[in-house]
């Protein structure tokens, strides 16, 4: 019957492809089998309750093969996917999309497609389980995670520092599926890479089995033993790319569509008779009973543990906004003059203390970024009842494995490395902002005025390549105020948020705690009262408020006005009111203030405006050597004016 149950995949796996004349089969037709034991014996979910939290999560990571995860859940009962989205596979507006794209309610729990991402998320999932499972309990949470790799997905570097993290904290309900079918676009496997696949996980610390991928008992078996075993698990499962197809065990397996001869020819070897779309009704039924067989756990579960989530405090608790409360007034009060990096150190410290739900981590820059502070616990192997992931020197894996423990939509998660390194974890970003979830990137040492470090670890380039990217919000606070008020609008936003972070101390800048001024992006700090024909605008980010704000006092005391515009967060300013921007911004001149390179700042600053930043890479210099170098200082900014004014 399982023979019948995985060709329905298949040939819908193939007329989905055919339907939009694109699209993946290789991994459709070869990894049929195990996924119909997967969701036939194993995989305890419940379309009717997609978002069920003690569900299992399959995740496939070589998201090329869509097809047959659309098959899987149009079969299963997934309500939001329909013949007719199967039937518009690759198409605008279908849910069958090119590569899944992150939708729990019809069963697809991550956006995947660049490979590794989908892995390193699952290994983030598994966090996620045992960190559910140390504060709710055994009856609770306790659900497996699997996913599904192929050579690809193995190959990127992601999975390697994911999978040694997975193999370090013992993660035991993981199991990865590995389609090990020896073919790349390019060919064989081994024109690019004679790696021994198992000997590097078992150096890993994982379980490793083989099996057949096209006979159910091996696979049953493979997979029963690997839920028993306290190991992460990977099975390699021996495939034929393009099972039963002319292409069959080809690279030419991998992509596009099969002819109508060739889709005539699997037919006959696979002894399948229907046309177009059209499943046997036993076929279908017996898939339909699969979908609904864990719907009565399901409801129980819901019925004597969900309560339980309840019990945990978010990061929206009243206690969570009274501290931050308290801390803005403190900072009112004592104007620190501190590096908004341990600002922000404070505020993650007060926020984990008061809340079950938000995890904090790093890469081995605890200490350095603030991510690290008093009353945090790191997780282990055998305890998970901490708040703390030490990641190890693996940014890539840091950022996908955020996205799996965000995805879930119960756990929140910060975590830290420096400005400059950003670009090691920046795919995770952009997945987790095509996610829309709401991950917190804590990015410190934010521009030449690390120093000393050099140009290797001054960024120059990182704000506008971390500003041009859609649904992520950049902050840059230029004080304590500032910090307490990018953090509020972070952990209350519903999208993923970069805070960057001073190494140097920052005076305190405001004068005005009342309310989030911050919330806007952007807004003055204190309006001119000299009375001029024309009021310069000073705009500034971050560190370099301060030196706008001794920019303005020269002028004031050479009698010129000028206005302060602090720009925190540039994507909430778009935001705001054509009125309110221009009433900021002004008709005079503009001069723009950063640390950084200008581009992007062309929507702010006219070709008649000038701009102050930096426009090669740094040197390994102090702070204030840098900031001379580049021109960043206030005489040199008082003169650049006065000779633009021909004064």
């Amino acid at each position: 019957m399982y023979k019948n149950l995985a060709n329905a995949l298949r040939f819908i796996s193939i007329y989905e492809v055919k339907s939009a004349n694109s699209g993946h089969l290789g991994m459709p037709l070869g990894m049929a089998d195990v996924l119909t034991v997967l969701f036939r014996n194993f995989l305890i979910f419940d379309p009717a309750n997609p978002t069920w939290a003690n569900r299992d999560r399959f995740v496939l990571s070589g998201g090329h093969g869509s097809a047959i995860l659309y098959a899987l859940l149009y079969l299963t009962g997934y309500e939001g996917m329909t013949l007719k989205a199967l039937k518009n596979f690759r198409k605008k507006d279908s849910v069958a999309s090119g590569h899944p794209e992150y939708n729990p309610s019809c069963g697809i729990e991550m956006t995947t497609g660049p490979l590794g991402q989908g892995f390193a998320s699952s290994v983030g999932m598994a966090i996620e389980e045992r960190l559910l499972n140390a504060r709710l309990g055994d009856d609770c949470i306790n659900h497996y995670t699997y996913v599904c790799v192929g050579d690809g997905d193995l190959m990127e570097g992601i999975s390697h520092e994911a999978a040694a993290l997975a193999g370090h904290l013992k993660l035991g309900r993981l199991i990865v599926l590995f389609d090990d079918n020896n073919i790349t676009i390019d060919g064989s496997v081994d024109c690019s890479s004679n790696e021994n696949v198992a000997k590097r996980f078992e150096s890993y610390g994982w379980q490793v089995l083989r099996a057949d991928g096209h006979d159910s008992r091996e696979i049953n078996a493979a997979i029963a033993e690997a839920r028993e075993d306290d190991r992460p698990s990977i099975i390699m499962f021996r495939t034929k790319i393009g099972y039963g197809s002319p292409k069959e065990g080809t690279s030419a397996a991998h992509g596009g569509p099969l002819s109508e001869e060739e889709i005539e020819q699997t037919k006959a070897k696979l002894n399948w008779d229907e046309d177009e779309f059209v499943v046997p009704e036993y076929i279908e039924k017996s898939w339909k009973v699969i979908g609904a067989r864990h719907h009565e756990l399901c409801e129980k579960w819901k019925a004597e543990q969900e309560e339980k989530l309840l019990t945990l405090k978010g990061v929206g608790n009243s206690e969570v906004l009274q501290v931050l409360r308290e801390l803005k007034k403190e900072y009112f009060i004592s104007r620190p003059f501190m590096a908004t990096r341990n600002i922000s150190k404070q505020i993650i410290e007060n926020v984990i203390s008061n809340c079950d739900t938000f995890i904090s981590g790093s890469c081995d820059l605890g200490s350095s970024t603030g991510c690290l502070g008093a009353g945090m616990r790191a997780i282990h192997a055998d305890d998970f009842t901490g708040n703390y992931i030490h990641y190890g020197i693996r940014e890539h894996a840091m950022g996908a494995i955020m996205n799996g423990i965000c995805a879930g939509g119960i756990l929140r998660t910060c975590g830290g490395t420096f400005l400059s390194f950003s670009d090691y974890m920046r795919p995770a970003i952009r997945l987790s902002a095509l996610m829309k979830l709401p991950n917190i990137y804590v990015f410190s040492h934010d521009s030449i005025g690390v120093g000393e470090d050099g140009p290797t670890h001054q960024p120059v380039e990182q704000l506008a390549s971390l500003r041009a990217m859609p649904g992520l919000q950049v902050f840059r606070p230029a004080d304590a105020l500032e910090t307490v008020e990018c953090w509020e609008c972070a952990l209350s936003s519903n999208i993923p948020s970069a805070i960057i972070l001073s190494r140097q101390n920052l005076p305190s800048i405001r004068f005005s705690a009342r309310t989030n001024l911050c919330a806007k992006g952007g807004y003055m700090l204190n309006k001119e009262t000299l009375s001029c024909d024309m009021t310069l605008t000073l705009i500034a980010t971050g560190s370099e408020v301060s030196l706008a704000l001794e920019v303005k006092k020269m002028l004031n005391d050479a009698y010129m006005c000028a206005n302060v515009i602090s720009i925190p967060c540039w994507e909430l300013f778009e935001q705001q009111s054509e009125e309110y921007k221009q009433q900021l911004l002004g008709d005079s001149l503009r001069i723009g203030i950063e640390a950084a390179s200008r581009f992007g700042w062309g929507r702010y600053l006219r070709d008649t405006d000038l701009f102050f930043g930096v426009d090669d890479f740094g040197y390994s210099a102090s702070a204030s050597e840098n900031y001379k170098s580049f021109g960043l200082t206030a005489i040199n900014i008082f003169n650049k004016i006065k000779e633009k004014l021909n004064i």
